[in-house]
């Protein structure tokens, strides 16, 4: 599932999270249905670590153009391997390996306001 910064039109690779708190829009099924294509989401950037089971906005080693937002599996190679949780769409670690994460979703702030769970692995 991609996920766009909603304060700028760059190029992925240039996508960064530079504020403590960052709003982003979702786009793509692969987090049905904690997260729906168009929901707008805040990040956090710093703050308590990423842990298994949070959601989280990260770049795949292997697709550095492409920002997603999946569920943090495991700690591995000094990054993250992510899930998303849409059983049927495998766009996740399964087919790019690796990611470095940039930040934890911690809200969704429209359609539907609430906290986006942090499920247990």
């Amino acid at each position: 599932m991609e996920v766009k910064p909603m304060t700028a039109d760059r190029p992925a690779a240039a996508r960064r999270l530079h504020w403590p708190l960052t709003a982003v829009l979702v786009s793509g099924p692969s987090m049905a249905p904690t997260l729906r294509h168009g929901d707008a989401v805040l990040v956090r950037r710093g703050g308590r670590p990423v842990r298994p089971g949070d959601v989280v906005v990260a770049v795949f080693r292997s697709r550095p153009d492409l920002l997603v937002v999946k569920r943090a599996v495991r700690a591995q190679d000094g990054g993250w391997w992510l899930y998303g949780d849409n059983e049927f769409v495998a766009d996740d670690s399964r087919a790019y390996g690796v990611a470095d994460v940039h930040g934890r979703v911690v809200a969704r702030y429209w359609p539907r306001p609430g906290r986006v769970p942090r499920r247990p692995l």
